[in-house]
């Protein structure tokens, strides 16, 4: 049923929601009959307004009827529900776990999407097919200033964005940091250049190294052509970002052996923007680097978190539990999901 749910998903996206809110709807109203439209709205948390556009389609269609005592279910209603109660019962039991995960997170919203990005590379792409949609729900019109991080999912989200985002927008990409050290493919500012090109975007580079001395770090930041790209990344209301297993970033970020053992000592278990942290949520080492800090996410806008596979749940949890912002939406897939929710 899972692989039905993503395939209906990938051709017509707005579909799913569409039907999982009239789907709601009209079971709520069967449940409820005969009901007034001012308690069933009450009932499902939803303006009148908004419920008179689901009700009036749902007439229209002859799944309900309205008499002087209320809404009621038509008999071609009931064969409805019935029909399609089996396969609801699993599209909601997805979107049940989304709302587990947001309420337990204390976060603005939890997307799921089918299967385990550490087994099937595709799913991947599908929560970056969940980002571009995303966006195209959340982003303002007019200018928008979006800093991105590095890495590989980071990656296959980039391809997966489209320049229907750039409608009425103006969209600018920069690096959340500075990101010489690693693969140039899933650095930040060429994941920025990506999102730009797919996007028909602008996008600004920050050519310094990630990981640089203290001694190194103070004059950089008094360079004219950096401070001026470091003043745009402070002014992004868009930040997107994924969250990665500890040991595994360490040495993709080619730190040291005996760094390695002091995360490790730390129990060090996940990592995002340079900030290693324990299962507890609390920093135990952290990269001097020039660009985006943790402490400055809270006042963005929009905060997208991807990341997902089995191997990941744990950093996962530990940084959405007790460092994310609560703005920050997360998109995952059932893998991390379902074990998270486990404990």
């Amino acid at each position: 049923m899972h692989s039905d749910i993503q395939w209906i998903e990938a051709i017509a996206p707005d579909m799913v929601d569409m039907l999982s809110r009239r789907y709601l709807v009209l079971r709520t109203i069967n449940w409820m009959a005969p009901v007034g439209r001012r308690l069933l709205a009450q009932t499902l948390d939803v303006s009148e307004r908004t419920l008179r556009t689901e009700t009036d389609t749902l007439r229209k269609l002859d799944l309900i009827m309205t008499n002087k005592s209320g809404m009621q279910v038509t008999q071609q209603g009931k064969d409805v529900l019935l029909g399609l109660s089996q396969f609801m019962d699993e599209l909601m039991g997805i979107r049940q776990k989304e709302r587990q995960l947001a309420q337990r997170f204390n976060i603005k919203r939890c997307i799921i999407v089918s299967g385990d990005s550490d087994r099937q590379l595709k799913v991947i792409g599908t929560m970056g097919e969940e980002v571009n949609q995303l966006l195209q729900q959340l982003l303002p019109e007019g200018s928008n200033i979006v800093a991105v991080m590095g890495g590989h999912t980071m990656e296959h989200v980039a391809n997966h964005l489209t320049n229907k985002l750039a409608n009425k927008r103006d969209l600018l990409f920069v690096p959340a940091r500075g990101g010489v050290g690693e693969s140039v493919a899933i650095q930040a500012n060429t994941i920025a250049s990506q999102m730009a090109q797919h996007t028909g975007g602008k996008f600004r580079s920050l050519f310094v190294p990630e990981q640089v001395s203290e001694r190194t770090y103070e004059p950089l930041l008094k360079e004219p052509s950096i401070q001026e790209v470091l003043a745009i990344i402070r002014q992004a209301n868009v930040v997107i970002h994924s969250i990665g297993d500890a040991i595994a970033m360490a040495h993709r970020r080619n730190m040291s052996e005996d760094q390695i053992k002091v995360l490790r000592s730390r129990h060090a278990i996940g990592e995002a923007f340079g900030y290693f942290f324990d299962q507890a949520g609390n920093v135990v080492y952290r990269i001097p680097r020039i660009g985006l800090q943790i402490g400055e996410l809270a006042d963005r806008e929009i905060i997208l978190a991807v990341a997902g596979g089995a191997s990941k749940a744990t950093a996962i949890e530990a940084y959405m539990k007790n460092i994310a912002p609560k703005r920050t939406c997360l998109i995952t897939d059932e893998s991390a999901a379902n074990l998270i929710l486990k404990k």
